[in-house]
């Protein structure tokens, strides 16, 4: 039996009661998340029914939800971020691609497939449109935008294009480097011409970097009791960029390693974002001794950026010149454990929940 075209689903939706699988956000935490710091709920039952009239809002059903480091940082009672935080009783919320069932928006029609912020249930109803995604169909996975397409992949492509300044022959250090973000670092670095080494927390995640992904080398930060060395022994002439999502030791280590000029770009800190009394750096002079720049940065800072970088990732995924992992999780009921994960590098690629198959 041939699947319902999009318009056709969203019509034959509208004006059912469904049940509405939601996770809510409990209260805000301290330390590591916690599965018991969510908690799946049964919505109220929801009548599917048009969007209200002059509210410019969408109607969607939601079909995969991204799991993100960042999203730890909304679970915590502080203002002062880029990004509020969540709100205690209230529905997580996170990127996500979804299905339109209905529309007040002339951008967007019953059907169309997006992009964007959404709700972490079953069915949303969107009123900040602003940064909706149309994505058109053609043989890449879905699912992919919200890795490869989306913010992680965006992430990756300013952060190493803008940030690091490469130059072919360089040599590049990724932590994190089977994630969402180090993964497509580490492929594009090689692409570029530059010599690149991974550092990842698993004997699998390792021999991956190697064998699936290209690198030039890998090793295991967990099994290694002194990371300078580990870094001397990859890289015996230093280090021109290192593109960081840990933080802590792992930065204190580049910084010792980097060579005159080097770039390091600080996407990232999962080994300190759950904590609120943070590790120190310890190695910071060495910014001055070797006239190292190092650069926070947000994706956001670079969204004009956005339609070069699809083309250009959309390119390189067809040739078959880019792999990208996946850890696909089941069903909206499995978003919790699935987040959790990704602070104990339970996840292999990057972290996505299935809700719905269409």
């Amino acid at each position: 039996m041939e699947k319902k075209a999009g318009k056709e689903e969203a019509v034959e939706l509208l004006g059912k009661t469904v049940e509405n699988k939601q996770i809510i956000f409990k209260g805000y935490i301290e330390g590591i998340p916690e599965e018991t710091d969510m908690e799946l709920r049964i919505g109220k039952k929801l009548q599917l029914e048009k969007v209200p009239k002059g509210s410019g809002g969408l109607l969607v059903k939601n079909l995969y939800l991204s799991c993100d480091p960042f999203m730890r940082g909304r679970m915590r009672n502080f203002t002062g971020s880029y990004i509020p935080p969540f709100t205690p009783g209230e529905v997580i919320e996170g990127f996500g691609v979804s299905k339109v069932l209905d529309s007040d928006n002339p951008d967007f029609k019953p059907g169309d497939i997006i992009s964007g912020f959404t709700g972490w249930e079953e069915y949303s109803l969107i009123y900040k449109t602003e940064q909706l995604r149309k994505i058109q169909a053609d043989d890449i996975p879905l699912s992919y935008h919200v890795g490869l397409l989306g913010m992680p992949g965006f992430t990756a492509y300013a952060g190493f294009y803008e940030v690091c300044t490469p130059k072919r022959g360089e040599y590049v250090f990724v932590s994190a480097a089977s994630g969402a973000v180090g993964q497509l670092v580490g492929q594009l670095a090689k692409l570029h011409g530059c010599y690149v080494v991974g550092s990842a927390g698993s004997k699998q995640k390792v021999d991956i970097l190697k064998d699936k992904l290209g690198f030039d080398g890998s090793f295991n930060y967990k099994e290694e009791a002194d990371l300078d060395k580990a870094l001397k022994s990859h890289f015996p002439e230093g280090i021109d960029i290192y593109f960081d999502n840990i933080g802590g030791s792992m930065l204190d280590a580049a910084l010792i390693n980097m060579r005159i000029n080097g770039r390091i770009a600080i996407c990232g800190m999962v080994s300190q974002q759950s904590f609120s009394d943070r590790q120190g750096i310890h190695n910071l002079i060495q910014l001055i001794t070797k006239r190292v720049k190092m650069q926070g940065f947000l994706q956001s800072d670079y969204l004009h950026l956005f339609p070069r970088f699809l083309e250009d990732v959309t390119s390189l995924c067809k040739e078959g010149k880019i792999t990208y992992l996946e850890d696909m999780n089941e069903g909206l009921e499995s978003g919790p454990s699935a987040f959790v994960g990704l602070f104990s590098g339970k996840n292999i690629g990057k972290q996505v929940i299935r809700v719905a198959h269409n």
